[in-house]
């Protein structure tokens, strides 16, 4: 019923005032198991992918968005928990895998189930090196990839901005075709993980444009690590 309710009416409400130009909506499997990739610019990207894909969306949130005060904190939390999200506490790598598992639960289940490999939000608007759970959550579920690139929602709700701007600059979402990966299952785990990582980095970064950065963001080391 919530879910419902998002679909008719919240979600066009979003669409009105946030106004994102999706391009290559033709690739998203509209069934089946699906790992959804993407670059991470802004607190946003969790509400403008979901809003621009045809089928429900479940992602990795920190369990920071879960806990606000006040009427935005209400919302942001109605919203992330109605959309499925699964929250998990800053800085534990244990909670964080306990996070995959649950994602590997809806892949099981033929759900979408989304992901930054970036492991939180770029501070400066380069692409960083993916974290290996992407790896792991791919190997474990044999589920396709969906790359995604977000662009302009950084200037929408930069980064320590408490709320979004809207009707403002029109963000972007581009979707590749989907990746299958069974070819990296004869390698050690390891060695997998870190391939098919840095092949759906690579993807994203043809996807956005944005400057590849060559090296982990090290805010994820303070906020929440998905290292496989």
């Amino acid at each position: 019923m919530f879910y419902t309710f998002m679909l008719r009416v919240v979600a066009p409400i979003l669409r009105a005032l946030f106004r994102p130009r999706v391009e290559g909506l033709e690739n998203v499997p509209r069934y089946g198991p699906l790992i959804v990739a993407s670059n991470h610019l802004s607190f946003i990207d969790s509400f403008i992918i979901p809003l621009s894909l045809p089928r429900p969306v479940t992602y990795i949130a920190k369990a920071d968005y879960f806990e606000g005060k006040g009427l935005k904190g209400w919302f942001v939390r109605w919203f992330l928990t109605t959309l499925g999200h699964v929250p998990i506490k800053r800085g534990a790598q244990r909670a964080a895998m306990g996070a995959l598992q649950q994602g590997l639960e809806i892949l099981d289940n033929s759900g979408a189930f989304a992901i930054y490999p970036e492991g939180t939000r770029s501070p400066d608007g380069r692409l960083y090196r993916g974290r290996t759970g992407v790896g792991w959550l791919v190997l474990a579920s044999g589920a396709r990839v969906l790359p995604v690139a977000v662009e302009g929602t950084d200037k929408i709700q930069p980064l320590g901005a408490s709320v979004p701007r809207v009707l403002g600059p029109r963000p972007t979402v581009r979707i590749a075709p989907p990746m299958d990966f069974g070819h990296y299952r004869d390698l050690p785990p390891a060695k997998a993980r870190r391939a098919i990582t840095d092949e759906i980095i690579e993807t994203i970064q043809k996807l956005s444009g944005q400057e590849y950065a060559g090296t982990y963001n090290e805010r994820a080391d303070a906020d929440t690590r998905s290292d496989g």
